[in-house]
């Protein structure tokens, strides 16, 4: 994960009457295998977290992070000013809205063909450590855990233009008018809501399996298909592509449900944001007893299959086709 430039400016509020003060760093930070590893550990903590997705609205250049963003890829403005003045203009968010300040981080690196800036308002932790003595003494350490505000922005796909997607923040920190006012600060408009996406697109597999009648191994080979990419998707801060998602579901037919979404008119994007929570929600009950098999998808409960756990019953409203058809038969 080569760094091509960081850089950490400090904002000082020492309670909620103090204003915030900036004191900003003079140059960037030499590159280290510690900077690499941290930025690392920064990234997997990250992408955990629940975040918004979107770009920079059209009017961007009333966003100083925005429009600062934009002439340092263009080579117009140094690396250090640029990140200095963002770093004033979220003091004021910083104000406004949280009682204490921390250390504000700026990483620009390279992941493979793809750029990207990385940005995260870092606080401390107290801690333990030896020193040369081995006796235990009281340390501070960043709390890489414990994120408020961050965002990281695909510089890439930022200059390609081709995607809507390419801006990412926390929302789940701190209060809807704190992720508000980030999203002002970075200039950011969402484009699509990460949790409704995923439970859409996990809602049309499932349609998908239920048309196509599969039996129950194949059913839930394809379900750990699509779990396991939209997992992997979501540890490396990834979008889901509607494309590559067809391809898992069905090698034979690679097409198959990217058609079976676009003729149902699901909505979908072409490319989607995991949402990690949504992702942990959707699992398969199963049991077994007395000759009888069940399983079906979690999100069909209370829908097409209701429990009623007084008499203790499960009701299907929507009997699978195959399963129809012998019954049918058995009458015969």
């Amino acid at each position: 994960m080569p760094i091509i430039n960081s850089i950490v400016h400090r904002i000082d509020k020492s309670s909620d009457d103090q204003p915030a003060t900036l004191h900003a760093a003079d140059q960037a930070i030499a590159a280290s295998a510690a900077m690499d590893e941290l930025l690392t550990n920064l990234n997997s903590s990250y992408h955990a977290k629940t975040k918004a997705w979107g770009h920079f609205g059209d009017d961007s250049a009333r966003s100083p992070f925005a429009a600062g963003l934009a002439d340092y890829v263009a080579g117009a403005r140094d690396f250090v000013v640029f990140t200095r003045q963002a770093a004033e203009g979220l003091k004021a968010l910083i104000d406004d809205n949280l009682s204490v300040g921390g250390h504000l981080l700026f990483a620009h690196n390279r992941q493979g063909e793809t750029e990207y800036l990385s940005v995260a308002l870092l606080h401390h932790r107290d801690g333990f450590g030896l020193d040369a003595a081995l006796n235990i003494t009281p340390t501070q350490q960043l709390n890489l855990a414990q994120l408020t505000l961050a965002a990281r922005i695909d510089l890439t796909q930022m200059q390609a233009g081709t995607s809507k997607q390419y801006v990412s923040y926390l929302k789940d920190r701190g209060g809807k008018k704190l992720a508000e006012g980030f999203a002002d600060w970075l200039g950011c408009e969402e484009g699509v809501d990460a949790s409704s996406e995923t439970r859409t697109l996990l809602k049309a597999f499932s349609d998908y399996v239920e048309s196509e009648d599969l039996p129950e191994e194949k059913s839930r080979e394809k379900t750990d298909a699509v779990i396991g990419y939209a997992t992997t998707q979501a540890r490396s801060g990834e979008p889901m592509t509607l494309n590559e998602l067809s391809g898992l579901v069905d090698e034979q037919r690679p097409d198959a449900f990217y058609d079976y979404i676009r003729n149902k008119d699901y909505g979908l994007s072409p490319e989607i944001p995991p949402d990690k929570r949504t992702l942990n929600q959707f699992r398969r009950f199963t049991g077994r007893a007395s000759g009888v098999s069940i399983s079906f998808d979690s999100h069909l409960l209370g829908d097409s299959i209701e429990y009623d756990a007084e008499r203790d019953r499960l009701i299907i409203k929507k009997v699978p086709g195959q399963l129809k058809e012998q019954i049918k038969q058995r009458g015969e």
